[in-house]
Protein backbone atom coordinates (compact mmCIF):
# COMPACT_ATOMS: atom_id res chain seq x y z
CA UNK A 1 0.00 0.00 0.00
CA UNK A 2 1.22 3.45 -0.90
CA UNK A 3 0.72 7.07 0.18
CA UNK A 4 2.45 10.31 -0.81
CA UNK A 5 2.56 13.71 0.89
CA UNK A 6 3.70 16.70 -1.18
CA UNK A 7 4.28 20.37 -0.50
CA UNK A 8 5.53 23.36 -2.47
CA UNK A 9 7.88 26.11 -1.39
CA UNK A 10 10.07 29.06 -2.23
CA UNK A 11 13.82 29.73 -1.87
CA UNK A 12 13.07 31.50 1.42
CA UNK A 13 10.77 28.72 2.62
CA UNK A 14 11.95 25.61 0.76
CA UNK A 15 9.66 22.63 0.26
CA UNK A 16 12.44 20.36 1.57
CA UNK A 17 11.50 21.54 5.08
CA UNK A 18 9.18 18.54 4.79
CA UNK A 19 12.22 16.40 5.62
CA UNK A 20 12.69 18.22 8.93
CA UNK A 21 9.01 17.83 9.79
CA UNK A 22 8.95 14.11 9.02
CA UNK A 23 12.36 13.50 10.63
CA UNK A 24 13.38 11.68 7.45
CA UNK A 25 16.21 13.04 5.28
CA UNK A 26 15.24 13.55 1.60
CA UNK A 27 18.59 12.18 0.39
CA UNK A 28 18.05 8.75 1.94
CA UNK A 29 15.63 5.89 1.48
CA UNK A 30 14.82 4.40 4.86
CA UNK A 31 13.08 1.23 5.99
CA UNK A 32 11.33 0.35 9.24
CA UNK A 33 10.07 -2.97 10.59
CA UNK A 34 6.42 -3.12 11.63
CA UNK A 35 4.22 -5.86 13.08
CA UNK A 36 2.86 -6.67 9.63
CA UNK A 37 5.77 -6.12 7.27
CA UNK A 38 8.24 -3.41 6.24
CA UNK A 39 7.61 0.31 5.82
CA UNK A 40 9.76 2.32 3.39
CA UNK A 41 10.10 6.11 3.35
CA UNK A 42 11.58 7.70 0.21
CA UNK A 43 11.41 11.00 -1.67
CA UNK A 44 10.53 10.76 -5.39
CA UNK A 45 11.29 14.49 -5.67
CA UNK A 46 13.01 16.94 -3.33
CA UNK A 47 13.66 20.48 -4.51
CA UNK A 48 13.12 23.89 -2.99
CA UNK A 49 10.04 24.30 -5.21
CA UNK A 50 8.41 20.89 -4.61
CA UNK A 51 9.03 17.98 -2.25
CA UNK A 52 7.19 14.66 -2.08
CA UNK A 53 7.58 12.03 0.64
CA UNK A 54 6.26 8.53 -0.05
CA UNK A 55 5.32 5.86 2.49
CA UNK A 56 5.32 2.35 1.02
CA UNK A 57 4.13 -0.48 3.25
CA UNK A 58 5.02 -4.03 2.22
CA UNK A 59 2.63 -6.41 3.96
CA UNK A 60 3.75 -9.89 5.00
CA UNK A 61 0.48 -11.88 4.64
CA UNK A 62 1.78 -14.73 6.81
CA UNK A 63 2.68 -12.34 9.63
CA UNK A 64 -0.74 -10.75 9.28
CA UNK A 65 -2.43 -14.14 9.72
CA UNK A 66 -0.22 -15.12 12.64
CA UNK A 67 -1.06 -11.92 14.48
CA UNK A 68 -4.75 -12.19 13.60
CA UNK A 69 -7.31 -14.95 13.84
CA UNK A 70 -6.41 -18.15 15.61
CA UNK A 71 -3.00 -16.96 16.69
CA UNK A 72 -1.08 -18.56 19.49
CA UNK A 73 -1.30 -21.80 21.34
CA UNK A 74 -4.75 -23.23 21.44
CA UNK A 75 -6.02 -20.72 18.90
CA UNK A 76 -8.92 -21.34 16.58
CA UNK A 77 -7.45 -21.10 13.08
CA UNK A 78 -9.48 -20.03 10.08
CA UNK A 79 -8.14 -21.93 7.08
CA UNK A 80 -9.83 -19.67 4.54
CA UNK A 81 -7.61 -18.80 1.57
CA UNK A 82 -8.82 -15.18 1.87
CA UNK A 83 -6.47 -14.79 4.83
CA UNK A 84 -3.54 -15.01 2.42
CA UNK A 85 -5.02 -13.68 -0.81
CA UNK A 86 -6.68 -10.30 -0.22
CA UNK A 87 -6.29 -6.55 -0.76
CA UNK A 88 -4.17 -5.92 2.34
CA UNK A 89 -0.85 -5.44 0.46
CA UNK A 90 -2.37 -2.91 -1.94
CA UNK A 91 -5.24 -0.95 -0.38
CA UNK A 92 -4.83 1.66 2.37
CA UNK A 93 -6.28 0.42 5.65
CA UNK A 94 -5.78 0.45 9.41
CA UNK A 95 -2.40 -1.19 8.76
CA UNK A 96 -1.25 1.92 6.89
CA UNK A 97 -2.58 4.07 9.73
CA UNK A 98 -0.52 2.03 12.19
CA UNK A 99 2.55 2.55 10.00
CA UNK A 100 1.90 6.31 9.91
CA UNK A 101 1.70 6.37 13.69
CA UNK A 102 4.92 4.39 14.05
CA UNK A 103 7.09 5.95 11.33
CA UNK A 104 5.89 9.56 11.65
CA UNK A 105 5.13 9.64 15.39
CA UNK A 106 7.11 12.84 16.10
CA UNK A 107 5.56 14.59 13.10
CA UNK A 108 2.05 13.62 14.30
CA UNK A 109 2.82 15.17 17.69
CA UNK A 110 4.06 18.37 16.05
CA UNK A 111 7.62 17.95 17.31
CA UNK A 112 10.77 19.06 15.48
CA UNK A 113 13.87 19.49 17.62
CA UNK A 114 16.05 20.79 14.77
CA UNK A 115 13.53 23.45 13.62
CA UNK A 116 10.99 23.90 16.47
CA UNK A 117 9.20 26.72 14.64
CA UNK A 118 8.23 24.57 11.63
CA UNK A 119 5.45 22.32 13.05
CA UNK A 120 3.15 25.27 13.82
CA UNK A 121 3.38 26.67 10.30
CA UNK A 122 0.59 25.93 7.87
CA UNK A 123 1.69 25.00 4.36
CA UNK A 124 0.21 23.81 1.06
CA UNK A 125 -0.24 20.04 1.22
CA UNK A 126 -1.26 17.39 -1.26
CA UNK A 127 -1.93 13.79 -0.26
CA UNK A 128 -2.43 10.96 -2.74
CA UNK A 129 -3.60 7.42 -2.03
CA UNK A 130 -3.88 5.30 -5.20
CA UNK A 131 -6.15 2.63 -3.69
CA UNK A 132 -8.38 3.38 -0.74
CA UNK A 133 -11.29 1.17 0.35
CA UNK A 134 -14.24 3.52 0.82
CA UNK A 135 -17.22 1.95 2.57
CA UNK A 136 -20.08 4.18 1.46
CA UNK A 137 -18.34 5.45 -1.67
CA UNK A 138 -16.92 8.81 -2.68
CA UNK A 139 -19.71 10.67 -0.89
CA UNK A 140 -18.53 9.42 2.48
CA UNK A 141 -14.92 10.34 1.62
CA UNK A 142 -15.99 13.92 0.96
CA UNK A 143 -18.18 14.05 4.08
CA UNK A 144 -15.21 13.04 6.21
CA UNK A 145 -12.42 15.19 4.73
CA UNK A 146 -14.10 18.35 3.41
CA UNK A 147 -15.16 19.70 6.86
CA UNK A 148 -11.46 19.60 7.80
CA UNK A 149 -10.45 22.01 5.07
CA UNK A 150 -9.47 19.55 2.34
CA UNK A 151 -10.40 19.78 -1.30
CA UNK A 152 -11.31 16.19 -2.13
CA UNK A 153 -11.04 14.25 -5.35
CA UNK A 154 -12.29 10.70 -4.89
CA UNK A 155 -12.39 8.88 -8.20
CA UNK A 156 -14.09 5.45 -8.04
CA UNK A 157 -11.97 2.60 -9.38
CA UNK A 158 -13.92 0.44 -11.87
CA UNK A 159 -14.05 -3.28 -11.28
CA UNK A 160 -12.63 -3.81 -14.76
CA UNK A 161 -12.10 -1.01 -17.29
CA UNK A 162 -12.73 -3.50 -20.10
CA UNK A 163 -16.22 -4.20 -18.76
CA UNK A 164 -17.73 -0.86 -17.66
CA UNK A 165 -21.12 -2.50 -17.22
CA UNK A 166 -19.73 -4.25 -14.14
CA UNK A 167 -19.68 -0.91 -12.36
CA UNK A 168 -17.29 0.45 -9.77
CA UNK A 169 -15.37 -1.36 -7.05
CA UNK A 170 -15.36 -0.30 -3.41
CA UNK A 171 -12.03 1.51 -3.94
CA UNK A 172 -11.29 5.12 -4.85
CA UNK A 173 -8.21 7.01 -6.01
CA UNK A 174 -7.93 9.72 -3.39
CA UNK A 175 -6.37 13.16 -3.79
CA UNK A 176 -6.49 15.71 -0.97
CA UNK A 177 -5.34 19.30 -1.23
CA UNK A 178 -5.30 21.96 1.47
CA UNK A 179 -3.79 25.38 2.17
CA UNK A 180 -2.83 26.35 5.67
CA UNK A 181 -3.04 23.01 7.46
CA UNK A 182 -0.05 21.90 9.48
CA UNK A 183 1.58 18.58 8.67
CA UNK A 184 0.68 17.26 12.13
CA UNK A 185 -3.00 17.99 11.50
CA UNK A 186 -2.87 16.26 8.13
CA UNK A 187 -1.23 13.13 9.57
CA UNK A 188 -3.76 12.93 12.40
CA UNK A 189 -6.62 13.21 9.89
CA UNK A 190 -5.18 10.31 7.88
CA UNK A 191 -4.40 8.24 11.00
CA UNK A 192 -8.06 8.29 12.04
CA UNK A 193 -9.93 8.43 8.73
CA UNK A 194 -8.10 5.74 6.71
CA UNK A 195 -9.39 2.90 8.93
CA UNK A 196 -12.77 4.66 9.19
CA UNK A 197 -13.15 4.55 5.41
CA UNK A 198 -11.96 0.96 5.24
CA UNK A 199 -14.50 0.23 8.02
CA UNK A 200 -12.32 -2.58 9.31
CA UNK A 201 -9.48 -2.89 11.78
CA UNK A 202 -6.91 -5.62 11.52
CA UNK A 203 -6.00 -5.85 15.17
CA UNK A 204 -7.88 -6.28 18.41
CA UNK A 205 -9.82 -3.17 19.42
CA UNK A 206 -9.75 -2.57 23.18
CA UNK A 207 -10.55 0.35 25.47
CA UNK A 208 -7.19 2.04 24.83
CA UNK A 209 -8.36 2.66 21.23
CA UNK A 210 -10.67 5.36 22.63
CA UNK A 211 -7.63 7.20 23.98
CA UNK A 212 -5.87 6.87 20.62
CA UNK A 213 -8.92 8.24 18.81
CA UNK A 214 -9.25 11.25 21.11
CA UNK A 215 -5.54 12.04 21.02
CA UNK A 216 -5.43 11.97 17.22
CA UNK A 217 -8.78 13.79 17.01
CA UNK A 218 -7.83 16.61 19.37
CA UNK A 219 -8.75 19.96 17.91
CA UNK A 220 -10.90 18.67 15.03
CA UNK A 221 -13.00 15.65 16.00
CA UNK A 222 -15.22 17.31 18.68
CA UNK A 223 -16.65 19.67 16.06
CA UNK A 224 -16.78 17.27 13.12
CA UNK A 225 -20.34 16.80 11.78
CA UNK A 226 -19.67 13.06 11.25
CA UNK A 227 -18.07 12.39 14.63
CA UNK A 228 -20.57 9.60 15.49
CA UNK A 229 -19.78 7.76 12.24
CA UNK A 230 -16.05 8.25 12.80
CA UNK A 231 -16.13 6.99 16.39
CA UNK A 232 -18.38 4.04 15.53
CA UNK A 233 -16.25 2.79 12.64
CA UNK A 234 -12.89 3.56 14.26
CA UNK A 235 -13.89 1.50 17.30
CA UNK A 236 -15.13 -1.42 15.17
CA UNK A 237 -18.76 -0.68 16.04
CA UNK A 238 -18.30 -1.70 19.67
CA UNK A 239 -21.18 0.20 21.21
CA UNK A 240 -19.69 0.53 24.71
CA UNK A 241 -16.48 2.06 23.34
CA UNK A 242 -18.39 4.34 20.96
CA UNK A 243 -20.56 5.56 23.80
CA UNK A 244 -17.49 6.31 25.94
CA UNK A 245 -15.85 8.19 23.06
CA UNK A 246 -18.96 10.27 22.35
CA UNK A 247 -19.33 11.21 26.02
CA UNK A 248 -15.70 12.31 26.20
CA UNK A 249 -16.02 14.24 22.93
CA UNK A 250 -19.04 16.10 24.29
CA UNK A 251 -17.07 17.00 27.41
CA UNK A 252 -14.24 18.29 25.22
CA UNK A 253 -16.70 20.38 23.18
CA UNK A 254 -18.30 21.88 26.29
CA UNK A 255 -14.91 22.60 27.83
CA UNK A 256 -13.78 24.36 24.66
CA UNK A 257 -17.00 26.41 24.61
CA UNK A 258 -16.48 27.51 28.23
CA UNK A 259 -12.71 27.91 27.70
CA UNK A 260 -11.85 25.68 30.65
CA UNK A 261 -10.00 22.41 31.08
CA UNK A 262 -11.94 19.16 30.70
CA UNK A 263 -10.85 18.16 34.20
CA UNK A 264 -12.51 21.26 35.65
CA UNK A 265 -15.77 20.52 33.84
CA UNK A 266 -15.84 16.81 34.67
CA UNK A 267 -15.64 17.21 38.44
CA UNK A 268 -19.20 16.44 39.48
CA UNK A 269 -18.06 13.33 41.34
CA UNK A 270 -15.20 13.38 43.80
CA UNK A 271 -14.03 9.78 43.66
CA UNK A 272 -12.00 10.17 46.83
CA UNK A 273 -15.17 10.87 48.84
CA UNK A 274 -17.64 8.71 46.89
CA UNK A 275 -18.71 6.02 49.32
CA UNK A 276 -21.77 4.75 47.46
CA UNK A 277 -21.47 1.01 46.95
CA UNK A 278 -21.81 0.09 43.29
CA UNK A 279 -23.80 -3.06 42.44
CA UNK A 280 -21.76 -6.04 41.34
CA UNK A 281 -22.66 -7.08 37.75
CA UNK A 282 -24.62 -10.31 37.46
CA UNK A 283 -21.95 -11.77 35.14
CA UNK A 284 -19.36 -11.34 37.92
CA UNK A 285 -21.68 -12.88 40.52
CA UNK A 286 -22.25 -15.81 38.17
CA UNK A 287 -18.53 -16.42 37.64
CA UNK A 288 -17.88 -16.19 41.37
CA UNK A 289 -20.64 -18.73 42.08
CA UNK A 290 -19.25 -21.11 39.46
CA UNK A 291 -15.69 -20.82 40.81
CA UNK A 292 -16.93 -21.42 44.37
CA UNK A 293 -18.80 -24.56 43.25
CA UNK A 294 -15.75 -25.83 41.38
CA UNK A 295 -13.59 -25.30 44.48
CA UNK A 296 -16.12 -27.16 46.60
CA UNK A 297 -16.07 -30.09 44.16
CA UNK A 298 -12.27 -30.33 44.28
CA UNK A 299 -12.05 -30.19 40.48
CA UNK A 300 -8.69 -29.39 38.89
CA UNK A 301 -9.36 -30.38 35.24
CA UNK A 302 -12.34 -28.39 33.97
CA UNK A 303 -14.33 -28.05 30.72
CA UNK A 304 -16.01 -24.74 29.90
CA UNK A 305 -18.64 -25.89 27.41
CA UNK A 306 -19.92 -23.00 25.32
CA UNK A 307 -17.04 -20.84 26.52
CA UNK A 308 -17.94 -17.88 24.27
CA UNK A 309 -15.36 -15.13 24.47
CA UNK A 310 -13.40 -16.79 27.28
CA UNK A 311 -14.33 -14.74 30.37
CA UNK A 312 -14.69 -17.81 32.63
CA UNK A 313 -11.56 -19.44 31.19
CA UNK A 314 -9.67 -16.23 31.95
CA UNK A 315 -10.93 -16.26 35.55
CA UNK A 316 -9.95 -19.92 36.03
CA UNK A 317 -6.45 -19.29 34.68
CA UNK A 318 -5.84 -16.92 37.59
CA UNK A 319 -6.45 -19.78 40.05
CA UNK A 320 -3.61 -22.32 40.25
CA UNK A 321 -5.97 -24.97 41.60
CA UNK A 322 -7.16 -25.50 38.04
CA UNK A 323 -4.38 -27.41 36.31
CA UNK A 324 -6.12 -28.02 32.97
CA UNK A 325 -8.79 -25.79 31.44
CA UNK A 326 -10.48 -26.52 28.12
CA UNK A 327 -12.82 -24.02 26.46
CA UNK A 328 -15.19 -25.41 23.83
CA UNK A 329 -17.43 -23.44 21.49
CA UNK A 330 -19.05 -24.00 18.11
CA UNK A 331 -18.20 -20.44 17.01
CA UNK A 332 -14.79 -19.88 15.40
CA UNK A 333 -15.29 -16.14 15.87
CA UNK A 334 -15.92 -16.52 19.61
CA UNK A 335 -12.81 -18.69 19.98
CA UNK A 336 -10.77 -16.08 18.12
CA UNK A 337 -11.92 -13.39 20.54
CA UNK A 338 -11.19 -15.73 23.47
CA UNK A 339 -7.68 -16.37 22.16
CA UNK A 340 -7.05 -12.62 21.99
CA UNK A 341 -8.56 -12.02 25.42
CA UNK A 342 -6.30 -14.67 26.94
CA UNK A 343 -3.25 -13.37 25.02
CA UNK A 344 -2.35 -16.94 24.07
CA UNK A 345 0.34 -15.76 21.68
CA UNK A 346 2.23 -14.07 24.52
CA UNK A 347 1.58 -16.61 27.25
CA UNK A 348 4.49 -18.40 28.93
CA UNK A 349 4.99 -22.12 28.38
CA UNK A 350 3.84 -23.16 31.86
CA UNK A 351 0.66 -21.10 31.72
CA UNK A 352 -0.04 -22.11 28.11
CA UNK A 353 0.14 -25.81 29.06
CA UNK A 354 -2.89 -25.29 31.31
CA UNK A 355 -5.33 -24.00 28.68
CA UNK A 356 -6.73 -25.19 25.37
CA UNK A 357 -9.49 -23.88 23.09
CA UNK A 358 -11.45 -26.38 20.97
CA UNK A 359 -14.04 -25.91 18.27
CA UNK A 360 -16.93 -28.34 18.67
CA UNK A 361 -20.70 -28.72 18.89
CA UNK A 362 -22.26 -29.73 22.20
CA UNK A 363 -25.00 -31.56 20.30
CA UNK A 364 -22.55 -34.37 19.42
CA UNK A 365 -20.46 -36.73 21.51
CA UNK A 366 -16.77 -35.89 21.53
CA UNK A 367 -14.02 -38.19 22.78
CA UNK A 368 -11.84 -35.17 23.57
CA UNK A 369 -14.20 -34.22 26.41
CA UNK A 370 -13.95 -37.45 28.40
CA UNK A 371 -12.01 -37.84 31.63
CA UNK A 372 -12.43 -34.36 33.16
CA UNK A 373 -13.29 -33.57 36.77
CA UNK A 374 -15.94 -30.98 36.00
CA UNK A 375 -17.84 -29.33 33.17
CA UNK A 376 -19.53 -25.93 33.15
CA UNK A 377 -22.53 -24.97 30.98
CA UNK A 378 -22.89 -21.29 31.87
CA UNK A 379 -25.82 -19.58 30.11
CA UNK A 380 -25.73 -22.16 27.31
CA UNK A 381 -28.83 -24.35 27.35
CA UNK A 382 -31.25 -21.47 26.72
CA UNK A 383 -29.54 -20.83 23.36
CA UNK A 384 -30.57 -24.27 22.06
CA UNK A 385 -33.92 -25.22 20.58
CA UNK A 386 -35.76 -27.42 23.04
CA UNK A 387 -35.76 -30.49 20.70
CA UNK A 388 -31.91 -30.37 20.70
CA UNK A 389 -31.56 -30.45 24.49
CA UNK A 390 -31.61 -34.28 24.69
CA UNK A 391 -28.60 -34.42 22.35
CA UNK A 392 -26.65 -32.02 24.56
CA UNK A 393 -27.79 -33.91 27.64
CA UNK A 394 -26.40 -37.20 26.34
CA UNK A 395 -23.16 -35.65 25.01
CA UNK A 396 -22.37 -34.17 28.43
CA UNK A 397 -23.98 -36.47 31.00
CA UNK A 398 -24.05 -39.71 29.05
CA UNK A 399 -20.80 -39.59 27.07
CA UNK A 400 -18.31 -37.14 28.63
CA UNK A 401 -19.54 -37.90 32.19
CA UNK A 402 -17.43 -35.58 34.35
CA UNK A 403 -17.78 -36.03 38.12
CA UNK A 404 -19.38 -32.58 38.45
CA UNK A 405 -21.51 -30.60 36.01
CA UNK A 406 -22.57 -27.00 36.67
CA UNK A 407 -25.48 -25.55 34.67
CA UNK A 408 -26.62 -21.93 34.96
CA UNK A 409 -29.58 -20.39 33.15
CA UNK A 410 -31.81 -17.30 33.55
CA UNK A 411 -34.79 -17.45 35.86
CA UNK A 412 -37.66 -16.09 33.74
CA UNK A 413 -39.67 -15.22 36.86
CA UNK A 414 -37.09 -12.57 37.73
CA UNK A 415 -37.56 -10.74 34.42
CA UNK A 416 -40.29 -8.57 35.94
CA UNK A 417 -37.57 -6.92 38.04
CA UNK A 418 -35.75 -5.61 34.93
CA UNK A 419 -37.21 -2.15 34.33
CA UNK A 420 -35.80 -1.94 30.79
CA UNK A 421 -37.10 -5.36 29.69
CA UNK A 422 -40.50 -5.23 27.95
CA UNK A 423 -43.09 -7.64 29.32
CA UNK A 424 -43.03 -11.01 27.63
CA UNK A 425 -39.53 -10.56 26.16
CA UNK A 426 -36.49 -12.73 26.82
CA UNK A 427 -33.29 -11.21 28.19
CA UNK A 428 -31.44 -11.91 24.95
CA UNK A 429 -32.73 -12.10 21.41
CA UNK A 430 -31.01 -15.44 20.85
CA UNK A 431 -32.65 -17.21 23.81
CA UNK A 432 -34.87 -20.01 22.55
CA UNK A 433 -36.55 -20.34 25.95
CA UNK A 434 -36.25 -19.16 29.54
CA UNK A 435 -37.45 -21.39 32.40
CA UNK A 436 -39.14 -20.80 35.70
CA UNK A 437 -37.46 -22.26 38.78
CA UNK A 438 -39.83 -25.21 38.78
CA UNK A 439 -39.32 -25.93 35.06
CA UNK A 440 -35.53 -25.84 35.44
CA UNK A 441 -35.58 -28.08 38.49
CA UNK A 442 -37.92 -30.60 36.83
CA UNK A 443 -35.56 -30.83 33.83
CA UNK A 444 -32.46 -31.12 36.01
CA UNK A 445 -33.94 -33.85 38.21
CA UNK A 446 -34.90 -35.94 35.15
CA UNK A 447 -31.39 -35.55 33.71
CA UNK A 448 -29.84 -36.56 37.02
CA UNK A 449 -32.10 -39.60 37.33
CA UNK A 450 -31.43 -40.80 33.77
CA UNK A 451 -27.64 -40.54 34.03
CA UNK A 452 -26.82 -41.42 37.62
CA UNK A 453 -26.20 -37.97 39.12
CA UNK A 454 -27.36 -36.22 42.27
CA UNK A 455 -28.41 -32.59 41.83
CA UNK A 456 -28.64 -29.55 44.08
CA UNK A 457 -29.76 -26.02 43.27
CA UNK A 458 -28.07 -22.73 44.13
CA UNK A 459 -29.37 -19.17 43.61
CA UNK A 460 -27.04 -16.70 41.86
CA UNK A 461 -27.59 -13.02 42.65
CA UNK A 462 -30.16 -11.51 44.98
CA UNK A 463 -32.70 -14.20 45.93
CA UNK A 464 -35.92 -12.20 45.70
CA UNK A 465 -38.55 -13.60 48.11
CA UNK A 466 -41.25 -13.33 45.45
CA UNK A 467 -39.59 -14.20 42.14
CA UNK A 468 -36.31 -15.85 43.15
CA UNK A 469 -32.79 -15.07 41.90
CA UNK A 470 -31.92 -13.65 38.45
CA UNK A 471 -29.84 -16.75 37.65
CA UNK A 472 -30.38 -20.31 38.79
CA UNK A 473 -27.62 -22.90 39.01
CA UNK A 474 -27.82 -26.69 39.19
CA UNK A 475 -24.85 -28.61 40.62
CA UNK A 476 -24.80 -32.19 39.34
CA UNK A 477 -22.55 -34.68 41.14
CA UNK A 478 -21.97 -38.21 39.90
CA UNK A 479 -23.80 -40.49 42.33
CA UNK A 480 -21.86 -42.85 44.57
CA UNK A 481 -21.52 -46.24 42.93
CA UNK A 482 -21.43 -45.00 39.33
CA UNK A 483 -18.37 -44.59 37.17
CA UNK A 484 -17.25 -41.51 35.30
CA UNK A 485 -17.21 -43.35 31.99
CA UNK A 486 -20.29 -45.56 31.81
CA UNK A 487 -22.79 -44.36 34.38
CA UNK A 488 -23.33 -47.97 35.51
CA UNK A 489 -22.87 -49.33 39.05
CA UNK A 490 -19.26 -49.92 40.04
CA UNK A 491 -18.37 -53.53 39.19
CA UNK A 492 -16.91 -54.38 42.60
CA UNK A 493 -19.88 -52.91 44.43
CA UNK A 494 -22.30 -54.77 42.12
CA UNK A 495 -20.51 -58.09 42.81
CA UNK A 496 -20.53 -57.45 46.56
CA UNK A 497 -24.23 -56.69 46.42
Amino acid sequence: MFLTISTTGTPERPATDLGFLLHKHPDHAQRFSTSYGTAHVLYPEATAERCTAALLLEIDPVALVRRGKGKGRGGAPDAALAQYVNDRPYAASSLLAVAIGAVFSSAMKGQCAARPELPAEGRPLRVEVPALPASGGAGVVRALFEPLGWTVTAEPVPLDERFPEWGDSRYVRLELEAEGLTLAEALRHLYVLLPVLDDSKHYWVSSDEVDKLLRAGEGWLPGHPEQKLIADRYLSRRSSLTREAMERLELARLAETDDIAVEQLDNAVDESTDTEEKPVPLAVLRRDAILAALHASGASRVLDLGCGQGQLVQAMLKDTRFTEIVGVDVSIRALTVASRRLKLDRMGERQASRVQLLQGSLAYTDRRLKGYDAAVLSEVIEHLDLPRLPALEYAVFGSARPRTVLVTTPNVEYNVRWETLPAGHSRHGDHRFEWTREEFRAWARKVAERHGYDVEFTPVGLDDPEVGPPTQMAVFTLATGTTATTGTPNAKEEKAA
